[in-house]
């Protein structure tokens, strides 16, 4: 069971939007707080921080994850490096400035590196030539991966990092890639939208049991 100071509503009082709480203040244990109860932080900057479990949510089943024809030819004729935890700062950087992601302000990464410091956030990397060419980061839970944000410099750089992370979370026991809301993106790689109640079901009360860092 998971020991914090923060109480916030219950996910499942959000209003019709999915919004659960605003508040004025966001740090490490706060977020961690709210993703292990199905909640997650998203606002633009200048806007209180805004706290959300839509209904439905979006999920990718990591043992489902689609791999299209095209991609696996690409997989097999691109040589490159997958890495975990390696470079958390660079990948969280790139997610910011390759999508104009005003939502990435200075404290939201300043909350995220953190909780990467302290063995929950997490980053998955995509190298060719030891160049850094893709990649995406988000927090830890038992049974959920809850995906933060991912970036691309090359063609399907992002795809190839989503897939082989899904493949490790699922040989790890996380069987929720948790994106939040759809795309016609994620659907094309096998991304569902379930009910907020059977979201909430995955969560468990041992939300830090993959803690630590990550190796592939």
């Amino acid at each position: 069971m998971l020991e914090t100071r923060y109480r916030f509503p219950p996910a499942d009082r959000a209003d019709e939007d999915g919004l659960v709480a605003q508040s004025d203040h966001i740090d490490a244990e706060m977020a961690f707080t709210a993703h292990s109860q199905g909640i997650f932080p998203w606002y633009n900057p200048g806007d209180p921080i805004l706290w959300w479990s839509p209904d439905p949510r979006a999920i990718i089943p990591t043992a489902a994850i689609h791999t299209s024809r095209s991609l696996r030819k690409h997989m097999r004729r691109m040589t490159y490096r997958l890495t975990l935890d390696t470079a958390f700062t660079a990948t969280i950087d790139h997610c910011a400035s390759s999508h104009g992601a005003t939502w990435i302000t200075p404290v939201m990464r300043a909350t995220y590196l953190t909780l990467h410091e302290q063995g929950r956030a997490h980053s998955c990397e995509l190298w060719q030539d030891d160049e850094l060419v893709g990649g995406l980061y988000g927090v830890a839970l038992e049974r959920i991966f809850c995906g933060e944000s991912m970036y691309s410099l090359r063609p399907s750089a992002s795809k190839i990092v989503l897939v082989q992370l899904c493949a490790w979370l699922a040989a790890h026991g996380i069987d929720t890639l948790d994106t939040q809301f759809l795309t016609p993106h994620l659907i094309s790689m096998g991304a569902i939208a379930i009910p907020r109640r059977d979201y909430l079901a995955r969560l468990t009360d041992n939300p830090d049991k993959h803690r630590g860092r990550w190796q592939i």
